[in-house]
């Protein structure tokens, strides 16, 4: 009896984080996912460049808060195929990129152990008609 409990501790305890772990990884692709394409579709319904990327930021870190990852892990990109990138036709990637830090670490920040870096870009056209 001693035994059992004994081993399926030390095969039980691994397995769970290992669980948590692919839980996190998971959350955070969903987060990029969706942040790159709320940032895309914000971005191409401004007046203007300026105003459209700090919307753009703002929309994607919301997204992030909102699956419970922290501004300072994420990094937001823009680039269009055009110089003006609200001319209709033009095409505005986003590109959001995510550190997910390994979970219930108590000096995980300090020792910079990441269980993933995930990336997404999401593509949006802006309208003729706008």
């Amino acid at each position: 009896m001693v035994e059992f409990i004994l081993l399926s501790l030390l095969l039980m305890v691994p397995v769970v984080y290992f669980i948590v772990t692919i839980g996190q990884i998971q959350g955070g692709s969903f987060a990029v996912v969706g942040a790159a394409d709320q940032a895309a579709k914000v971005y191409v319904m401004q007046k203007d460049s300026a105003e459209g990327r700090v919307a753009a930021e703002q929309a994607a870190l919301l997204t992030l808060a909102d699956y419970g990852h922290s501004a300072e892990r994420a990094f937001v990109d823009i680039a269009c195929n055009r110089g003006d990138c609200l001319s209709a036709g033009a095409a505005v990637t986003v590109t959001v990129k995510l550190t997910v830090p390994l979970p219930m670490l108590p000096f995980g920040d300090t020792l910079n152990l990441d269980a993933a870096n995930l990336s997404a870009s999401a593509t949006q056209i802006v309208g003729r008609f706008r």
